[in-house]
């Protein structure tokens, strides 16, 4: 039995991918996730994915920044499952008066009434030690730029005569101008 070095084996080509294969092109990112995405949805009980994976589209944004679907569970005749939601206790209130519109929307998604119930819980999914769970991250702080630093972005795009380039320009040169080093 003959072995090879490792000289050897960076000599030989790589087989040229099928025609097949070079047809397709980069397959999108959740082809590569779907099967791993949906078996972790199962084990919470969620036949669909979509609930999970576009739960603003489902909700709403304004709902979905208030709640996170944590798992669907199923009776035993198997009709009529119960959707529980993981909603903050001061939003607890306003997201319970608009239960009947929510239900409406993710039985949509369904197809027919699968949900007949939506129960909420005020407890984080990872357990009650890290019930203070951020839903949506805190919004950006625009700080104004420095006016010293506008004027000298200006000064360098000054010389360009198409205004959207210009404007481009100088949106640039302040990007590089207030760069963190």
């Amino acid at each position: 039995m003959a072995t090879t070095s490792q000289d050897d084996m960076a000599k030989k080509p790589l087989s040229a991918p099928s025609a097949d294969r070079r047809r397709r092109g980069f397959e999108p990112a959740f082809g590569l996730m779907k099967d791993p995405v949906r078996l972790a949805g199962e084990t919470r009980g969620f036949a669909m994915a979509r609930l999970l994976t576009q739960w603003a589209e489902v909700a709403g944004e304004d709902m979905a920044r208030k709640t996170r679907p944590v798992k669907i569970g199923y009776g035993k005749g198997g009709l009529g499952a119960t959707l529980t939601l993981l909603v903050r206790g001061a939003d607890a209130p306003m997201v319970q008066m608009a239960l009947p519109v929510l239900q409406e929307r993710v039985n949509a998604v369904y197809g027919y009434a699968a949900v007949h119930h939506i129960h909420l819980t005020q407890t984080a999914a990872t357990g009650f030690a890290e019930g203070q769970a951020e839903f949506a991250p805190a919004p950006r702080k625009d700080t104004p730029a420095d006016p010293a630093l506008v004027a000298k972005a200006h000064a360098v795009a000054e010389a360009v005569t198409d205004p959207g380039l210009r404007s481009a320009l100088e949106l640039l040169a302040q990007n590089i101008l207030t760069r963190r080093a």
